[in-house]
């Protein structure tokens, strides 16, 4: 389930499409009468944020009960949200509400398509997401990645070591740059990230814990697992870079440990039917 939004993002949220009220229901004079709304999928997906559109209805002054929680995989038709109350709040609530489940569903689907097509071929294998999250929205888009049944890969730069290319271009000694990771920080694993075989051999002897191989082919993968195994080396194997739902299956087969994917967070959106009636 969706951690409840704060009434401060909701009320944000309402004030962004209603600063002023509704003007077409104030002068059409329904705002006052009985309706209900409800919210269906037109297609098979996975819900997200159904919680936070119960949010909005209940602020706008409307009485909302969720049918799906989030992370539920629903078909074509299935409900996730009855409301009823007056007009006038349901129509506040309306748009604002479909739009959010509809974007948020949307990457959830989006994850749940990539963690199913790599987990048929290799079920331990870890599908994460980078932080490309869309600024000011990362909260609710791990949830919705989340909901797909995959984890963030990073949440920001202040909590994991990932030791990219243009980090080492300001290292004289890689390998010492390394160490000097392991001594300051002990408790955190050490990431590389190489974007060819060569270069995963040549920082191997350095021990990192993860080389992330940035846009490399499944068959480079491949070459890069048995690279490692061949040094004895206990590092683990991450494919980074273009991986989606298309590839997953193929990355994982090449034996790679760990998936990470931008791709759920340029999803298109879940299209959402809603139907607004007199009570």
């Amino acid at each position: 389930m969706m951690r409840e939004w704060s009434p401060e993002r909701i009320e944000a949220l309402l004030a962004e499409d209603v600063p002023h009220g509704d003007l077409t229901t104030h002068l059409l004079g329904i705002g006052a009468q009985p309706g209900r709304m409800r919210f269906q999928m037109r297609r098979p997906g996975v819900v997200c944020g159904i919680e936070a559109a119960a949010q909005l209805v209940r602020a706008a002054g409307g009485v909302a009960q969720v049918r799906a929680a989030t992370g539920t995989r629903v078909d074509a038709g299935d409900l996730l949200l009855e409301a009823s109350g007056p007009a006038g709040a349901l129509h506040q609530a309306w748009k604002v509400a479909q739009t959010l489940v509809e974007y948020l569903s949307g990457i959830a689907t989006a994850t749940a398509a990539i963690v199913d097509a790599a987990r048929a071929v290799a079920p331990d294998v870890a599908v994460v997401t980078t932080r490309k999250t869309f600024p000011g929205n990362k909260a609710a888009m791990i949830a919705a990645i989340r909901a797909g049944g995959a984890e963030p890969h990073r949440l920001g730069l202040s909590e994991t070591l990932l030791v990219f290319p243009e980090h080492r271009a300001f290292l004289a000694d890689p390998a010492a740059a390394i160490a000097r990771l392991r001594r300051l920080a002990p408790e955190k694993r050490v990431v590389v990230e190489v974007d060819t075989v060569e270069g995963a051999r040549a920082i191997l002897p350095a021990g990192p814990d993860i080389l992330q191989c940035e846009k490399m082919t499944p068959a480079d993968i491949a070459a890069v697992v048995a690279a490692v195994a061949e040094a004895g080396s206990p590092a683990l194997v991450a494919a980074a870079g273009g991986v989606n739902a298309g590839n997953a299956a193929d990355y994982a087969r090449a034996g790679a440990h760990i998936l990470v994917s931008s791709a759920p967070y340029w999803a298109a959106p879940a299209d959402v039917k809603v139907t607004l009636e007199p009570a």
